[in-house]
């Protein structure tokens, strides 16, 4: 029963190895594995779904991204529970991550909504939501 399902998600990036770092522990975290690493790339898996980061040519890194445009505006991922959010939260800001809407955190997202929000390297802005 897999239709419909990601498949796997494909993200270039500015620097690799800032995005190896970054994505590397939080994936991690979230119970994913390292699945595939090449020169320009590496995935990681959970289940049957992955998530690949490739490094972006040097010709196409002259327009930088930003969620706003058009595209991607930002992946978000399941907690195990509020606490694992405050886990990561804290981890995060050992890290000297961002949290971004630190006004309103941990409800930014709505006051029955849990999450921490913060970006990756190239500011993908990424969710953790609690169940």
């Amino acid at each position: 029963m897999t239709k419909g399902l990601l498949h796997h998600i494909e993200i270039y990036v500015s620097n690799l190895s800032k995005s190896i770092d970054f994505w590397g522990w939080f994936l991690k975290e979230l119970n994913y594995s390292s699945f595939q690493e090449w020169e320009n790339g590496q995935s990681w898996k959970l289940g049957d779904t992955y998530i690949v980061f490739v490094q972006t040519e040097e010709r196409f890194l002259d327009v930088p991204y930003h969620r706003c445009r058009v595209g991607l505006n930002h992946l978000a991922f399941y907690a195990e529970s509020r606490q694992h959010v405050d886990d990561i939260t804290k981890k995060l800001e050992e890290k000297g991550i961002a949290i971004l809407y630190k006004d309103q955190h941990p409800f930014a997202g709505g006051n029955d909504h849990y999450a921490v929000y913060f970006e990756d390297p190239d500011r993908i802005k990424v969710e953790l939501t609690a169940p």
